[in-house]
């Protein structure tokens, strides 16, 4: 099941939302002000990310300018402690499944989260589409 944890404020979020539902896949919203975010929650997205802190750390934040934190040298019990002291630090939507992680929306990239099968038929409309324009392209050239 997917995840994706949010803030209402968010227009990011409400656009990795809505997305998810136009393509039917179901999810479970966390709000990061209203619902508590775990430990266990805080380690499976860090065991997702390709570069640690850096990659769900905003730096724009305001819990990240009033925390004023060296967040290369702090222990990562610690971490996941002040995060879950102050989740709204975190960048958002994250998005995660059992394998993957997005951080922010990116209308190509979100993609990653439909199955396979499904990809794989877009994939090959879109490469139809692209032959036909190029078919018409042709004709009004020629």
């Amino acid at each position: 099941m997917i995840k994706i944890y949010t803030v209402a404020s968010c227009s990011s979020c409400k656009k990795a939302k809505e997305w998810l539902e136009k393509h039917q896949l179901a999810y479970q919203e966390i709000n990061l002000v209203t619902n508590h975010i775990g430990r266990e929650d805080l380690l499976e997205i860090l065991s997702l990310t390709e570069g640690g802190t850096v990659d769900i750390i905003s730096k724009r934040s305001q819990a990240y300018e009033r925390l004023n934190i060296d967040f290369e040298s702090i222990k990562l019990n610690d971490l996941v402690e002040l995060i879950e002291m102050n989740p709204t630090i975190l960048r958002r939507p994250l998005i995660i499944d059992n394998k993957r992680l997005q951080v922010g929306y990116n209308d190509d990239e979100i993609r990653k989260f439909l199955p396979r099968k499904m990809r794989k038929i877009q994939i090959e409309a879109a490469t139809e589409r692209l032959y036909q324009f190029d078919l018409e392209e042709e004709f009004q050239e020629g």
